[in-house]
């Protein structure tokens, strides 16, 4: 695991810091809380009272995501059958994980140490699948099977760092595996994430901060109730930041797609994000 460094951060719960992104995989507020407020929560997993529940896990990482959604189910709806899918490039922080999966109880701790070696656990209470491999290639062999998700939790590194699982097109994908009432919830509030969800038919609105001040974002079928977006956020989408990333054949390197949104950005009538900001700064200066 030379790549991936365990961090403590706020909360006590261990996370990792990817040298290959540069970023830590949570939020140094908490990783165990950002997985509660950031994914939990905001797909009210708790009052799903379902015999049955789908969770699509896009960017499974540590598998903190997962590990807290199973414990807030099975703690109010004990009889539970979750079916896990889990989506992600490399399972070795996974594994590495697994060391320290302490926030959640403790029979949790074998079915993911087995999800992260084995990649498919099978018990009474849990079918659980993990595809390695660029989701965006993996994603679509599930969608195509028909399967849709109560809840999809979508969390890659940042756009600027793996734009290629924040594009208009592999969203696209992910928005068909979402169930008609389910709920999609990611740490992104970033307005070229929230206008490619829109792209994708899907309805945005905020998740409150955790462990910063941003939002995140919920995205829904339209019909489905959101809380609603504030005036500077719906303003920040008629921005140039809210150009997205596009990837038109699902298999551009990150260079490329961040050089296309730029050339995009270039040409956009859109207003300067640089003018958005400047405004509110003072708005909120009062």
């Amino acid at each position: 695991m030379r790549d991936f460094l365990p961090q403590r951060t706020g909360d006590g719960s261990i996370t990792f810091f990817s040298a290959e992104f540069g970023e830590t995989f949570h939020s140094q507020g908490g990783a165990a809380q950002e997985a509660e407020g950031k994914f939990i929560g905001p797909c009210g997993l708790r009052s799903l009272q379902q015999n049955r529940l789908r969770i699509f896990d896009v960017c499974y990482g540590l598998g903190y995501n997962s590990a807290a959604a199973l414990a807030a189910i099975w703690a109010v709806n004990p009889d539970c059958h979750i079916e896990l899918t889990a989506f992600d490039v490399d399972d070795g922080p996974a594994q590495a994980a697994t060391a320290h999966l302490d926030p959640w109880p403790a029979p949790l701790h074998p079915l993911f140490i087995h999800l992260s070696q084995d990649h498919q656990v099978e018990t009474p209470k849990l079918t659980a699948q993990f595809h390695l491999g660029d989701a965006r290639q993996t994603l679509p062999g599930v969608i195509r099977q028909g399967q849709q998700a109560d809840a999809i939790f979508l969390d890659p590194f940042s756009p600027p760092k793996c734009p290629q699982l924040w594009t208009v097109e592999f969203l696209t994908i992910v928005a068909q595996g979402l169930a008609p009432t389910g709920t999609l919830a990611t740490y992104s509030c970033a307005a070229a994430v929230r206008t490619a969800l829109q792209l994708a038919g899907l309805q945005v609105g905020p998740s409150p901060g955790v462990g910063r001040k941003a939002p995140g974002t919920i995205a829904r079928w339209p019909g489905q109730p959101l809380p609603p977006l504030s005036q500077q956020e719906q303003e920040h989408l008629a921005t140039r930041a809210a150009v997205p990333y596009r990837d038109p054949q699902l298999q551009d390197a990150a260079p490329v797609i961040l050089a296309r949104r730029r050339e995009e950005q270039t040409i956009s009538p859109l207003e300067p994000s640089s003018h958005w900001k400047r405004r509110w700064f003072w708005q909120e200066r009062g």
